[in-house]
């Protein structure tokens, strides 16, 4: 076999594995409801935008029974939520107080939902997005999507209405070491190369009022995002395996991590973060990697929600 043959058999590999559903993204008993929304990739992202409202972003203040949608992880749970809430095709407008509560991460897992319910292959990419403000790049999720007439992947950022963004095309903010995302792997690979020195990675993390940021931040995303690439879209608060969790002061307040030093682990986010560069070519590598103790998300996770619950969730059930 030629290395064009072994490429393009990767390549196939790849789009069988992201056309699928994963337990994440299966709409279950919403499937024809999630079929409601467009193919068409801007018509889609248009259409999301419609169905979830940021639970931070948007400015409003949520009560607690609509700010529990923010760890909805299944998208069959939040299409549940929508239907319930109004019954209307996902492309009819809505007030919102029927959307869906949630981030980035909603956005990005309920478009990936319809293009793979469509057929269309799709993915989740965890990291940072610099072009949302000046000063900081904060945590994000955004999709690629394959497109088959440019034989590539193109990678768009569904929470953002790009009528909103004449400087940046997130519709397509390209996938190689220019792209305006940032994608964990790549950042952290950056750092230990030392073009990024711990100091420089404090600009990137949820916000620069909280000690979510940092080193430790983006290493622990590296690992969000391979388990994202490995058929695990989890909750960007979900912790397992030998990620950092937060600090909590004595106030009982968010306070500065002091992470001491484990150069095991940085090795072994070095290698995962190697092969994320070029997910399609490293599939049974990365999923090998995913079933190490210190990396795998499949025995449970610690939910750690940002509305003031931390729990354990075990995944086995829903698999």
């Amino acid at each position: 076999m030629t290395r064009a043959d072994a490429h393009a058999d990767a390549r196939g590999e790849a789009l069988d594995r992201y056309r699928a559903h994963t337990p994440f993204t299966d709409p279950g008993v919403h499937a024809a409801l999630l079929r409601t929304l467009p193919a068409d990739p801007d018509a889609l992202a248009a259409a999301v935008r419609g169905l979830v409202v940021h639970y931070v972003a948007s400015g409003l203040t949520f009560p607690p029974d609509r700010l529990a949608d923010i760890d909805s992880r299944w998208v069959e749970t939040m299409l549940g939520h929508l239907a319930e809430r109004d019954p209307s095709p996902l492309t009819a407008p809505r007030d919102v107080g029927a959307c869906l509560v949630g981030c980035c991460r909603d956005f990005t897992l309920l478009h990936v939902a319809a293009l793979r319910e469509h057929g269309v292959p799709a993915r989740s990419r965890v990291g940072f997005a610099p072009y949302l403000r000046p000063d900081f790049a904060h945590d994000h999720v955004v999709a690629e999507r394959w497109d088959a007439d440019r034989a590539e992947w193109v990678r768009v950022d569904a929470q953002m209405d790009p009528a909103d963004w004449g400087d940046v095309d997130v519709s397509d903010l390209g996938t190689g070491p220019g792209s305006p995302f940032r994608p964990a792997s790549r950042l952290w690979l950056d750092h230990r190369a030392g073009r990024l020195t711990a100091a420089d990675l404090d600009g990137f993390g949820v916000s620069p009022d909280l000690p979510l940021r940092g080193r430790w931040f983006v290493r622990n995303y590296v690992v969000v995002e391979l388990a994202h690439l490995t058929g695990h879209e989890l909750l960007l608060w979900d912790l397992w395996g030998a990620m950092t969790p937060p600090a909590v002061g004595p106030d009982g307040e968010l306070a500065e991590v002091d992470v001491p030093d484990a150069p095991d682990l940085d090795d072994l986010v070095d290698r995962a973060a190697e092969l994320l560069l070029d997910p399609d070519a490293h599939l049974a590598e990365l999923d090998a990697l995913a079933a190490d103790p210190r990396l795998d998300p499949r025995t449970g996770v610690v939910c750690d929600s940002p509305r003031g619950v931390r729990e354990a969730v075990d995944l086995t059930a829903r698999r």
